[in-house]
């Protein structure tokens, strides 16, 4: 089995309005050069050598600020710590106006062969209700220099159920998406993360709350949308055409081993969950003085994560499967949750239905 790799650079333009990821505004170059030592430090102090990965991932914030050069030291040391395999899906994830024709070939002769696209929305208003930072023209010109560039794996970032939002202004989304015929597709309803100004913008009255019957209905619009266009849909949120789902975000529900670097990364090893600081200064600060930046670390229930992070996938888990492998007899629970139509269970394995990934939650806390 190969790992993953997962690189943290938090560094954005500004900061979008819903967003609680660990991001710093990127200010001047020489806090980027501090962090990437600091982050380099980290992957060449990792303990163990010669781990086969086939997957490295470019998590942000926006990678896509960093130059070139800079991400060539990080591949590099990866490359020494990483028995990485010669075909690996090396993702770097990126947000419009923020590359050019020639950084992009420089992403591409470094090996990174698949680029996820944080459009969120080709509407003007909600792009300005995100505070993204960018217009719809900036995602389309974008996109162009990625194809321009040779990138022939591109996954698209849309978000539905925001604040005014209509279904035909998700349905304009989805047909924009599609007409400009990426390879991969992750829509998300939005969540409101307590903390972010958009959370108080809606406490305070100042946005409409999102209505909740209206993006159950955009997530069946854009099921039946992608299925008509050739997408398969592999996990709750996620769609690609045939071959082309995201290999390093398919280990982590897979639970196949990811080493995370970075601040706020977070890494599984088979039966440990571990993670950095969230604050990048002190990252960094505590990679220079001590050489680690790890905050917590806990052994994990395999049973039940391998049930959630499972059902998360059209796929679905094998019920007998599990049993034999745990000593854990899921019938009376997936039984409960197929009456109330929530799973479906066909040749002994258990599948969220539609209704069941609008309600996933709620299924995924019985098996906690």
């Amino acid at each position: 089995m190969s790992a993953g790799v997962y690189l943290h650079i938090p560094f954005c333009k500004s900061r979008c309005s819903y967003c609680d990821f660990a991001t710093d505004v990127y200010r001047d170059n020489d806090a980027v050069e501090r962090y990437v030592e600091a982050l380099c430090q980290e992957i060449s102090a990792f303990p163990r050598s010669a781990i086969a990965a086939d997957t490295i991932y470019f998590g942000g914030g926006t990678p896509s600020l960093l130059s070139p050069n800079q991400a060539a030291r990080i591949i590099d040391i990866v490359r020494l710590r990483f028995d990485v395999s010669g075909d690996a899906e090396i993702t770097m994830e990126m947000n419009p106006a923020t590359v050019t024709g020639a950084s992009l070939a420089g992403f591409r002769a470094l090996g990174v062969n698949r680029a996820s696209f944080g459009v969120q929305t080709f509407n003007e208003r909600d792009l300005k209700l995100l505070a993204r930072g960018h217009d719809a023209d900036d995602a389309r010109e974008t996109f162009r220099l990625l194809r321009e560039a040779g990138f022939d794996n591109i996954s698209f970032d849309l978000i539905a159920g925001l604040p005014g939002q209509t279904i035909d202004d998700w349905k304009l989304n989805l047909d924009e998406a599609v007409a400009m015929d990426p390879e991969h597709l992750s829509l998300y309803l939005l969540e409101i993360h307590e903390g972010t100004p958009l959370a108080e913008q809606l406490r305070s009255g100042r946005r409409p709350m999102p209505d909740e019957e209206l993006a159950a209905e955009m997530y069946e619009s854009m099921i039946d949308s992608l299925d008509a266009a050739g997408y398969t849909q592999y996990e709750i949120s996620n769609f690609a055409k045939p071959g082309l789902e995201s290999r390093h975000n398919t280990k982590y529900w897979r639970m196949d081993p990811v080493y995370g670097f970075g601040v706020s990364a977070h890494s599984f090893d088979g039966t440990q969950r571990y993670a950095n600081d969230r604050d990048t200064a002190l990252y960094v600060e505590k990679m220079h003085r001590v050489g680690s930046a790890e905050v917590y670390r806990e052994m994990i229930d395999r049973s039940s994560e391998s049930v959630f992070l499972g059902l998360r996938l059209n796929s679905g888990i094998e019920i007998a499967a599990h049993r034999e492998k745990f000593g854990v007899d899921l019938g009376n629970k997936v039984a409960d949750l197929a009456e109330k139509g929530l799973l479906d269970i066909k040749d002994g394995r258990a599948r969220l239905t539609r209704r069941g990934m609008l309600f996933s939650n709620e299924v995924f806390a019985e098996f906690v």
